[in-house]
């Protein structure tokens, strides 16, 4: 195994990532770590897309970590996954097996990737009271008076802002620790999918996903104690289908609107990606209508260059 200390396979939602690495992990011996900041939840499967039939080949199943780790209405957060993140990463390298890192939150990949030192940010009540009366617009003008906003998921609600102004106003009172976090060599696979066939695919995933249930799962989990609010806050699928749940929205505007935000969250996906491109990161794209043998090929062509 040439100088790579694991694989990273990313791309925007309904590329096939998951399935691609799922395969190439099952010919390399290698275990699957998930970026993914939704799936970590337990008992949200339909609406994040867990898919966890792709990590069964050949009557075996594919060790994968970081999914279904936290409980429904916990605010999972990134200093949390890179945690996790390294202790799946030590136990995958000790058991003398290879990392493959999958997803699309592109924040997570990053802050493995790059090695983000963060510090655990408390809750702010004094903060949170000053802020509660604001709309969502002001919220967002405020965060970004801390920052420039290239995650607009940050704003997607009052609580996602408030929490990410709370986080913000912590660091710029405190200096960032030096935790230290290892640097990580990866070779990095993008799937590059076709903007029109994804969106084919997202529409099509879409109602498979609503015939499956996910209007009953999102009941089941109201059911559970959860609060819309607690839901609404995970955004997309979790926001619109419980708004249609809960009556306030008819269930063909739920659809269009849902289907509208999963084309917009995959086209911030890939700003993200383009991004990491432009702050140094060297990404080689494969394209996701390949057949699965020849993006493997592709993958293990570019194992042995280095």
């Amino acid at each position: 195994m040439p100088r790579y200390d694991l694989i990273t396979i990313l791309g925007p939602t309904a590329s096939g990532k998951t399935s691609l690495a799922a395969a190439l992990a099952r010919r390399l011996d290698a275990e699957i770590i998930s970026a993914d900041s939704r799936q970590v939840y337990r008992g949200m499967d339909i609406g994040t897309g867990k898919d966890l039939a792709d990590y069964a080949i050949d009557g075996q199943t594919v060790p994968y970590h970081l999914i279904d780790i936290a409980e429904p209405g916990y605010k999972y957060n990134v200093f949390e996954y890179q945690r996790d993140f390294l202790s799946a990463y030590e136990g995958i390298r000790q058991r003398g097996r290879l990392p493959i890192l999958c997803g699309g939150t592109g924040l997570y990949l990053e802050s493995v990737l790059k090695g983000y030192r963060l510090l655990p940010v408390p809750e702010n009540a004094q903060l949170r009271a000053s802020l509660s009366g604001k709309t969502l617009e002001e919220l967002a003008e405020l965060l970004r008076s801390y920052k420039t906003l290239h995650n607009t998921t940050d704003i997607d609600t009052p609580k996602r802002a408030i929490r990410a102004i709370e986080i913000e106003e912590y660091y710029r009172n405190r200096p960032v620790d030096e935790r230290p976090f290892p640097r990580l060599e990866s070779l990095i696979i993008g799937v590059a999918i076709d903007r029109d066939l994804r969106r084919e695919k997202i529409t099509r995933r879409l109602r498979q996903r609503l015939d499956e249930g996910m209007a009953d799962e999102v009941r089941r989990l109201l059911a559970k104690g959860l609060t819309p609010d607690d839901l609404i806050y995970y955004g997309l699928e979790y926001k619109y289908v419980t708004l249609y749940v809960t009556g306030q929205l008819a269930y063909d505007d739920m659809f269009t609107r849902l289907e509208t935000a999963i084309h917009q969250f995959a086209k911030r996906q890939m700003t993200w990606f383009r991004g990491m491109e432009r702050r140094g990161f060297v990404i080689h794209w494969v394209d996701a209508s390949l057949p699965m043998e020849e993006k493997i090929a592709f993958i293990r062509q570019k194992l042995q260059e280095n």
